[in-house]
């Protein structure tokens, strides 16, 4: 489907939300990561600001509902929906809701009407059995922006191909073309395919803008390298130097760091293995596996508890978490029977998304949305959040992608994450025996929504519809703590990362904004924000018995597809409890990770605590932003492809 009938606001209302005021989370900090990430680059050459990426969300949802009900014969007038999306467009501008940070950058663009939904999804998942499909699809969404899991599933046939007489496959300069030199490769080795070499030629050289997704090109050099490690990765497999484990992994980080170095998309991994899979408990362990460290860290890895005799090697995981957080867990036994916590939703997901907030079948998608209670001055506002979050989540599933494969098992789960950040935030503000009350009442309010809109638009009501996911860059925009997560530290210095050719970069070293050259990366400046979270308690305040206990009750009254945490501990006090910690809550949940704390400071941190005293003495000091000034000019135009793979 391409969406050829939009949907657009009354040009009064627009006008009038384009003169209002808006209150960007940490005084400032919130709104630099908004021209950073999200702010795209209008004809004109300046850059959108908040009114205008909001005005581009609600019309590009709600042309996306416009044309299904257009090419589904049903009713549709685009003046009886105006007062419904002008309401959902000033709770958005508020930050009462918002959607996922894919929707913020890309909703509303020639791209997604053009070229179908993908890169509005944050979740996909695929299965490795056929290695070289998997791999191609992956690949695929990665470069749309979307965060897959994968597991070890491969049964390993592979066989050196005859590169005696190799042919030369030219490489179209687009997404498509670069997905297809890394299936080309696989399939000689997998599939008996011809041996190919590459010409880059035709890839445009680094720095040159991609229009359309927006951002920068890399060059080809991210791509040439890739093609070099899997050749080895396969080389190596074939020659009985890595088994089988290996070689799957290998082959989707090497991916992934290609997506990251290309500097177009952001990359997120999970890879999914067992607790009897030895090589696969330890691909973190770079004293075992050193030549994994330039690529292993792209992907968090998780062990799959498939059945209740797995429950009993959670022992032998507890000193390998203790060590450094890995691996994760996902309870399959409970993914498959249950929604909500006691609650029966069957279900045929078998993955999860890097994040664990979502499990999936093989080539699934979800996209999420997020609600900011703490944001929502009364009862109504957020009543009202809750069901433009839902509206938003269910209706971008409408629209198909590019992937027939897709298609077919999103048309059948139309699978939604409505999420909520700032939980630690409210249960401080108002008490956890009334946010589980709100929570449990909120959950059956998103049902029925996606109910009655699934009823109205002639769509299966989706599976399952809630989620918590972990909320990077969004929860900054409003000024909350990330998902179910306490902050860091009540007083903070958070860093921004801009590139040194950015001219958001050279507007904050004007503004007078503190900053630094960054010691990790030649050509990125560091900018420090002073931030303060509206939580008396921080992560130091918080065990992690307390962590799985939130963990628990998320998962029983409001997600019925997974809570993304990571429960944090001490190594020392808690580190010998976390045996006890996992028989407890692993039977009753669907998904954790858990990482130690930390004492020690690396300089440059995304994050540092500092104390009031020196929260209050940087606030004195911090200039005024005059950011009009910025968004007039021709702007930044970095957005959320090219800055996303590094930390904010």
């Amino acid at each position: 489907m391409i969406v050829t009938e939009r949907f657009t606001l009354d040009e009064n209302f627009k006008k009038r939300l384009r003169q209002k005021s808006v209150d960007f989370g940490f005084k400032g900090f919130g709104e630099a990561v908004y021209y950073r990430t999200y702010s795209r680059k209008r004809a004109d050459g300046s850059q959108e600001r908040w009114a205008d990426t909001v005005i581009r969300v609600v019309e590009g949802i709600l042309s996306i509902r416009k044309q299904h009900y257009l090419d589904q014969g049903l009713a549709w007038s685009d003046t009886g929906w105006r007062p419904f999306a002008q309401a959902m467009a000033e709770s958005c501008f508020s930050m009462h809701w918002l959607p996922p940070g894919r929707g913020l950058w890309i909703m509303g663009t020639d791209y997604i009407y053009e070229r179908g939904s993908a890169a509005l999804y944050n979740c996909g998942a695929v299965d490795t059995s056929d290695l070289v499909c998997a791999a191609d699809w992956g690949m695929d969404m990665l470069m749309s922006g979307v965060g897959i899991g994968f597991n070890t599933a491969w049964r390993g046939e592979a066989f050196i191909p005859d590169k005696s007489a190799p042919k030369t496959y030219v490489i179209e300069d687009s997404k498509e073309g670069w997905v297809k030199s890394v299936r080309l490769i696989l399939e000689s080795y997998c599939k008996n395919g011809p041996f190919y070499r590459y010409d880059y030629s035709k890839i445009r050289p680094a720095g040159s803008p991609i229009r359309g997704f927006g951002g920068t090109a890399s060059g080809p050099e991210p791509l040439m390298h890739l093609h070099e490690r899997l050749e080895k990765i396969l080389d190596d497999y074939c020659h009985k130097k890595i088994d089988v484990t290996r070689c799957t992994v290998d082959v989707f980080n090497a991916i992934g760091v290609c997506v990251v170095a290309g500097n177009v998309r952001r990359s997120a991994e999970i890879a999914l293995g067992y607790a009897d899979d030895e090589t696969f408990l330890h691909l973190k362990d770079y004293e075992r596996f050193p030549d994994r460290k330039d690529i292993g860290w792209i992907s968090n890895n998780s062990v799959v508890l498939r059945k209740h005799e797995d429950f009993e090697k959670l022992p032998d995981l507890a000193p390998l978490i203790r060590k450094n957080g890995e691996p994760g867990i996902l309870n399959l036994v409970n993914v498959q029977k249950y929604g909500r916590f006691g609650k029966e939703i069957p279900d045929r997901a078998w993955l999860t998304n890097p994040c664990g907030e979502i499990a999936l079948e093989s080539y699934e998608l979800c996209n999420l949305s997020e609600i900011f209670p703490t944001r929502c001055p009364t009862s109504d506002a957020y009543d009202k959040a809750v069901e433009y979050a839902t509206f938003y989540a269910v209706t971008v599933s409408l629209l198909p992608t590019h992937r027939s494969e897709t298609n077919a098992v999103v048309a059948r789960n139309r699978r939604t994450g409505v999420s909520i950040s700032g939980i630690a935030d409210w249960i401080e503000s108002i008490g956890v025996a009334r946010v589980t009350r709100i929570l449990r009442d909120s959950y059956k309010r998103v049902r029925r929504i996606n109910e009655k809109l699934a009823k109205e638009s002639g769509i299966p009501v989706s599976l399952k519809v809630t989620a918590i996911k972990p909320s990077g860059t969004i929860s900054l925009l409003a000024g909350v703590s990330p998902g179910m997560h306490y902050p860091v530290s009540r007083y903070a210095i958070r860093r921004l990362r801009s590139g040194n050719s950015s001219k958001l970069t050279r507007f904050l070293i004007d503004a007078g904004v503190p900053h630094s050259a960054d010691i990790y990366s030649e050509n990125t400046t560091i900018f420090e924000f002073p931030v303060k979270y509206d939580n008396p308690r921080s992560q130091s305040d918080v065990s992690a018995w307390e962590q799985f206990a939130l963990l628990a009750m998320l998962q029983r009254e409001w997600s019925d597809n997974m809570v993304s945490c990571t429960i944090g501990f001490d190594k020392k006090r808690e580190g010998g409890q976390i045996e006890h910690m996992l028989a407890m809550f692993a039977p009753v949940i669907k998904s954790a990770s858990m990482l130690p704390r930390e004492k020690g400071v690396y300089e440059q941190m995304p994050i540092e605590p500092i104390t009031k005293k020196e929260y209050e003495k940087r606030v004195e000091k911090m200039p005024k932003i005059e950011w009009s000034h910025f968004a007039g000019s021709d702007g930044a135009g970095e957005g959320f492809c090219s800055i996303l793979a590094c930390n904010v």
